[in-house]
């Protein structure tokens, strides 16, 4: 009897593309199997312009535990803990798979959505980070173990959950290694939206959806335009700023777009 694949992966309705764990015997826990399917299923997004959202989900008691510790952990670099020098170990760090993964995910211009409806530990808490919208379910919540190994996050945890939250939130998280609630995550900026659970599927494909429909070139120009205003002056991100709309003014999208809300607002409907 063959065993199930650790990932879905289908197409549904407004060319989204829905990646979902599929371990819940094994709290859906990050292995080499399910990171391949992945990756794999994030290049299909990236490489298909008819795909306009990805969605990572799952089903079990816990979204993710993270990293499958069993089998080697974020995969790829994972023998390089062993070695006994520290350039050994930030090199086996640097070369994870699960690293290559977020960081394309963060950079790919369309839109990722991940969707939390229980306990997001450790890897996945990492990889929900490269995320671009978060959102919960209100028995969702949040965790960076690692503390229990004596260790930090290894995939960008640190990096990118302080550029989140700011360090407030992230010393509760990893150095008192507690975890947080979904109104919590909520509050710290951690997560965009907290739906009821009863209505959780119902309210992530809404959001879904509402995204799907957004102008495509406007939506990665954006992307790029927040990533580099979050790090610049504030002189400086008002050029990117300039740029970016210089080239969407030019785009035959903003001229269709300002028609069809000019024949609108001519008929009398208003902006949603």
């Amino acid at each position: 009897m063959s065993e199930e694949p650790h990932m879905l992966v289908d197409v549904v309705e407004d060319n989204i593309l829905v990646a979902t764990f599929n371990r819940p015997e094994k709290l859906n826990a990050m292995g080499a199997p399910l990171m391949e399917i992945l990756e794999n299923a994030v290049l299909r997004f990236r490489d298909s312009p008819e795909l306009k959202v990805m969605l990572i989900k799952s089903k079990g008691r816990y979204f993710s535990a993270g990293a499958d510790l069993k089998a080697g952990g974020g995969g790829g670099g994972g023998a390089g803990f062993t070695q006994d020098r520290g350039s050994g170990v930030r090199e086996a760090h640097r070369l994870l798979t699960m690293r290559r993964v977020w960081d394309e995910m963060e950079a790919i211009e369309k839109p990722f959505v991940v969707a939390h409806h229980a306990r997001c530990v450790g890897g996945s808490l990492e990889m929900s980070l490269s995320c671009d919208f978060r959102l919960a379910a209100t028995s969702a919540s949040y965790s960076f173990p690692e503390g229990n190994f004596g260790l930090l996050p290894a995939t960008n945890g640190v990096s990118r959950l302080v550029r989140l939250v700011g360090p407030h939130w992230t010393k509760l998280m990893i150095m008192a290694n507690t975890p947080i609630t979904a109104d919590e995550a909520r509050i710290a900026g951690l997560v965009h939206k907290v739906f009821p659970d009863e209505s959780f599927e119902h309210d992530v494909m809404e959001f879904c959806r509402h995204v799907a429909k957004q102008n495509g070139e406007f939506m990665g120009t954006a992307k790029v335009a927040i990533e580099l205003a979050a790090e610049l002056s504030r002189h400086d991100a008002a050029q990117v700023e300039r740029m970016a709309n210089s080239v969407l003014t030019l785009s035959p999208d903003y001229a269709e777009l300002t028609r069809a809300h000019n024949e609108n607002v001519g008929k009398g409907k208003g902006p949603k």
